[in-house]
């Protein structure tokens, strides 16, 4: 066993990888194919001082440590700025070294790409570290000779959080204008090693306000650092950069549970903005093995049932509650080597808290036994499993998931659930068997309802699909539909095409106007919840129904896609996609713009700018309608019990106003409404502004999110390891 200690300093002349002639450089140290550590970003740099150390444990000198370094660009894949190794077997043992390495693309060996200076010394580790070795030893015994240093308990324990820094982006002052109208369209992004997020675009203004919070987690005592830059959204071009600063937190230097107001002038450019920074230290997540289950334990369980009482139910409000999760196995994954097996590991993800297993080398049965911990924040999150494939020296290829609404889960029972694809619309091969455990304080999981939703990490960019497009025009017209039948029923009382039908409506019209009072519009709710709860329990369940009609068009959507948009000659992406500008081109035909096409073909590049801001249109339409199609949606589904967590809440926040509208003049509700809403900023200055009701409505799934989250039908069809027992009988 060897240790080996490497200081980054500095880079040296690094290649150009942005439009302003710089790059945004990070380094990266594999060995055995198998990342180990990974550098800062440092921004706008071809000259970068890192200045930072790390030490690893090397079994063998044979595998040399294989040094790259890549441009970071925000949502889009990073650039590769050349390689290198450095072979472990010339180092003299117990001596500091001055090491620089020149760095070269394998495909251009001839160009010069910089170099890095490492100060590096090789240590022969005996004694202290003989117990971590047989440790490792033992765990690479238990999966394969060829496991990762990774899988260790030292690396495993790198993934558990211990804090949360959560930042609030309140607004920035005097920026500098990008346009030509003296004015810019800033958004921010933020990035602490893996985790990133992205502001929203605050249009034409020098002065704007986002009100939106953010949380990190630190893995770390000393923390780490948080970079954030400021940019000018520019359709049609790369956008501009207006300014970053980076802020250093460490967990034993700042107060906990306070927050702290910071003003921040920008580097590199004009302004300041106004972040409030709260740091949480905490111990939320967990990852262990079968035999460490604090849920078998009584009086570990008994202490956390207590902790989630209903007498409990005011302390400490944003816990909620927790979910242990046992990932035992999968069987009949997906081969995704030549060799006819994969690689399996599989990741766990709660918002945005993410644990995953170790590997199963060569293996289509993997047994993981693994048991994982998370602090629930909101009981309507949605629990995430995804089985991937290792490769060496490549991104992770996809096998299979599930998407697993909290409230479904029936607690410790163990069930085989059938992997999903990427879009959770249709099957893949493979089933993994999971056993759940949700405790919660319904107090608190209904007050957190009425807050706004936890954000992920920042996502992909969204990007046109035709698919999508035609899904959510036809989901909207369902619901334009469905309110255009209820007019024509209406209209057909005035029309007296059924004289039975429009005598009823008449009388219902008269008695309701000659007693109408305000409290009835919650009691009409109310009693259509109730008409609909009765309905469903004496069998008649429309929504069933609905949820046929969302998969067939989704079907119908995706063999659509699978005839139109694969065009012979061209070149699909890795997720089975045209490229956007094959995709753009074949909405446009498809819309009967072909001289565009034929345009885009004959001066392609003048007509660049057009075409990205046609895109940027079609995206836009993309989204309004699936958030319109989408809160139709979420509204029919919270009268038809779709959720019966938050149809309960909605009675019972029906019964307070229909009670309040009832014994309250309307006068004194209007007047305690508008001094609230003036005064609210007068309290809080700094408070993110939301709307109860749609906070309530977000968290009521959407016909699509119903069909992702359904189970599908296990196979049953013996395991392999059943079939090998029956052939043995």
């Amino acid at each position: 066993m060897y240790q080996l200690d490497i200081v980054l300093k500095k880079g040296n002349n690094l290649a150009i990888r942005d439009r302003g002639g710089t790059s945004d450089p990070y380094v990266k140290f594999k060995i055995a194919g198998k990342e180990v550590f990974r550098s800062k970003t440092i921004h706008k740099n071809l000259n970068p001082v890192w200045e930072e150390k790390v030490s690893l444990l090397v079994e063998s000198l044979r595998e040399p440590l294989y040094v790259k370094v890549f441009d970071y660009d925000f949502g889009l894949q990073d650039d590769f700025m050349g390689s290198a190794y450095l072979y472990l077997e010339s180092l003299e043992h117990q001596r500091t070294l001055d090491v620089t390495i020149e760095l070269k693309d394998p495909h251009y060996p001839n160009h010069d790409l910089g170099s890095l200076d490492l100060t590096v010394t090789l240590i022969p580790k005996e004694g202290d570290f003989r117990e971590t070795t047989m440790l490792m030893r033992r765990s690479w015994k238990r999966s394969s000779k060829h496991q990762s240093l990774r899988l260790s308990d030292i690396h495993r324990k790198a993934q558990l959080w211990r804090g949360i820094v959560s930042i609030s982006l309140i607004e920035a002052h005097n920026l500098q204008p990008m346009d030509a109208n003296g004015l810019s369209d800033p958004y921010v992004k933020f990035r602490m090693g893996h985790q990133k997020y992205k502001s929203k675009t605050i249009p034409k203004t020098l002065n704007p306000q986002w009100r939106e919070q953010f949380d990190f987690h630190l893995f770390d005592e000393q923390g780490g650092f948080i970079d954030v830059t400021v940019w000018d959204k520019d359709a049609g071009k790369k956008d501009d950069f207006m300014g970053s600063f980076r802020c250093q937190v460490d967990l034993s230097l700042l107060s906990k549970e306070c927050t702290h107001r910071l003003d921040v002038p920008l580097d590199e450019g004009e302004g300041t903005l106004v972040l409030l920074v709260t740091l949480t230290a905490s111990a939320a997540v967990s990852i262990a093995d079968l035999s460490v289950n604090i849920l078998d334990d009584p009086r570990e369980r008994k202490e956390i049932l207590h902790r989630y009482s209903l007498l409990r139910s005011f302390n400490n409000i944003k816990d909620v509650g927790m979910v242990q999760v046992k990932v035992i196995r999968a069987e009949g994954l997906m081969a995704a080597d030549v060799t006819g097996k994969s690689d399996p590991f599989c990741v766990v993800e709660l918002s945005n808290d993410r644990l995953q297993t170790h590997t199963v080398y060569k293996n289509l049965n993997p047994e993981w036994n693994k048991v994982f911990t998370f602090n629930v924040k909101d009981i309507h999150s949605v629990l995430e499993v995804t089985v991937y494939d290792e490769d060496r020296d490549r991104s992770a290829d996809f096998l299979g998931k599930v998407a697993i609404p909290l409230l479904n889960i029936q607690n410790g029972e163990r069930k085989a659930y059938a992997l999903k694809s990427k879009e959770l619309t249709g099957p893949t091969k493979g089933v993994i068997f999971l056993e759940i455990d949700v405790i919660y304080n319904i107090v608190k999981a209904g007050m957190r309802t009425l807050i706004p939703i936890e954000q992920k990490y920042i996502e992909e960019e969204p990007r046109v699909s035709k698919q999508m497009l035609l899904q959510n025009f036809n989901r909207m017209r369902r619901c334009i539909m469905f309110l255009i039948n209820a007019g024509c029923y209406i209209n057909s009382c005035f029309e007296w095409e059924s004289p039975q039908r429009s005598i009823c409506a008449f009388l219902l019209f008269f008695v309701v106007v000659w007693n109408f009072e305000l409290y009835m519009v919650p009691l009409v709710l109310l009693m259509l919840l109730t008409w609909n709860y009765v309905l469903i329990a004496s069998g008649k369940d429309t929504r069933q129904g609905d949820v046929q009609a969302v998969e067939d068009l989704l079907e119908d959507e995706e063999e659509d896609f699978d005839r139109d948009d694969k065009v012979p000659g061209s070149v699909p992406s890795q997720d089975g996609r045209l490229p956007e500008s094959h995709i753009l081109a074949d909405i446009l035909a498809s819309w009967h713009f072909e001289w565009i096409r034929v345009m885009v073909d004959s001066e392609r590049k003048g007509f660049m700018n057009k075409l990205y801001a046609i895109q940027d249109v079609c995206i836009s339409v993309q989204n309004a309608l699936d958030e319109v199609a989408s809160y139709g949606e979420r509204i029919k589904n919270t009268f038809n019990w779709t959720v019966p967590f938050l149809s309960w809440l909605a009675i019972v926040a029906l019964c307070a106003a229909t009670l309040v509208v009832y014994y309250i003049p309307i006068r004194y509700i209007v007047l305690a409404w508008g001094v609230n809403k003036f005064t609210k900023k007068l309290r809080d200055p700094y408070s993110i502004d939301n709307n109860e009701l749609l906070d309530f409505l977000s968290r009521v799934p959407s016909d699509v999110q119903v069909v992702q989250y359904r189970e599908l039908k296990v196979d049953p069809s013996p395991s392999p390891n059943k079939r090998k027992k029956n052939n043995l009988g």
